[in-house]
């Protein structure tokens, strides 16, 4: 078989598991070809990816035609690298798109400000947040703002921020005059009244009710691998570019509330004002591993984490 038809013929489903958590593996310690051209025939069966294009593990002499080697991405020497098709879009992650360019909050509804819905004794943000420059225009979703001035809006149709740490988030939410929910009113806006259910809606888990279960991890499709380096990739900006990974606010019409709070189970994890650091609700790998639906609860890392899942969306009195 020739070497584009072998590229053409690879996937990424190089094996996942639960919700930030990747298996160890994938991929063998080849060593340098024995002549120029010669490929390994076990780095040759090594599937990779580039900007979620599958590839192949080849020596850079056999990457032909309209195919394109991507060293850091296969095992082996460095003439070992990832070789893909030019043909398909290629993700960047250096470039900065900003696909919530004009959109616009909606106003509150009874009484509470603007993107914001009433909950029991609270507001609570309708859509998880997105960020806007202060000086004006929107801040990337696909990038941690760091020490950009910003602020969270709730907008329908706008692809939620990932990439930002518990304090960013906080910061965002009180330059809005909002803050970040605490786990009380997050967890009864999530559960209802009483706090009685286990998923925003009512009933048992329905499947493909929430975005919550992407088969394939979202890094290993990037990377081609689950290899454990890329455990340092997290913050890769085309993670969540990928196809049928992080959908847009809104999209998942029937993971609402009663209330009228959208997707508080899945898409991204949602920080919470807890100190000590805390994310709830799970995000669009898993809704299951620590905890189900509404109960889903992360205390792993402090308020100073981000990866591409971590998400908020802001309370106000």
């Amino acid at each position: 078989m020739s070497l584009d038809a072998r590229v053409d013929a690879a996937t990424t489903d190089a094996g996942s598991s639960d919700a930030g958590h990747i298996d160890a593996g994938g991929g063998s310690d080849a060593g340098p070809p024995s002549d120029a051209g010669a490929v390994d025939a076990s780095v040759a069966s090594t599937p990779c990816s580039v900007g979620g294009i599958p590839g192949l593990c080849v020596h850079v002499d056999d990457c032909l035609g309209e195919n394109r080697s991507t060293p850091g991405l296969c095992p082996g020497p460095a003439e070992i690298q990832c070789c893909a098709p030019t043909t398909g879009e290629m993700c960047d992650p250096t470039l900065m798109p900003t696909p919530n360019d004009g959109a616009v909050e909606a106003p509150g509804l009874m009484g509470c400000p603007s993107g914001m819905t009433r909950v029991d004794t609270f507001c609570m943000d309708v859509y998880e947040a997105s960020l806007e420059l202060v000086s004006g225009g929107t801040w990337s979703p696909f990038h941690n703002p760091g020490t950009a001035a910003v602020r969270a809006v709730s907008v329908e149709g706008a692809v939620p921020q990932g990439y930002i740490t518990g304090r960013e988030a906080a910061a965002a939410c009180a330059a809005s005059g909002k803050r970040l929910c605490t786990d009380d009113e997050w967890l009864r806006a999530c559960r209802g009244p009483g706090l009685l259910r286990t998923y925003p809606y009512a009933g048992p888990r329905e499947d493909g009710r929430c975005n919550d279960a992407r088969a394939v991890h979202p890094a290993v499709e990037r990377f081609g691998t689950s290899a454990d380096w890329i455990f340092s990739m997290l913050g890769d900006a085309c993670i969540n570019q990928l196809p049928n990974s992080l959908d847009v606010t809104g999209d998942n019409e029937r993971c609402v509330t009663d209330e009228g709070v959208y997707d508080l189970m899945g898409n991204l994890h949602e920080w919470t004002a807890d100190a000590t650091g805390t994310f709830r609700g799970g995000y669009y790998v898993d809704t299951v591993r620590n905890g189900e639906g509404c109960l889903y609860r992360t205390t792993a890392h402090s308020m100073g984490h981000w990866d591409y899942s971590t998400g908020f969306r802001c309370c106000a009195d």
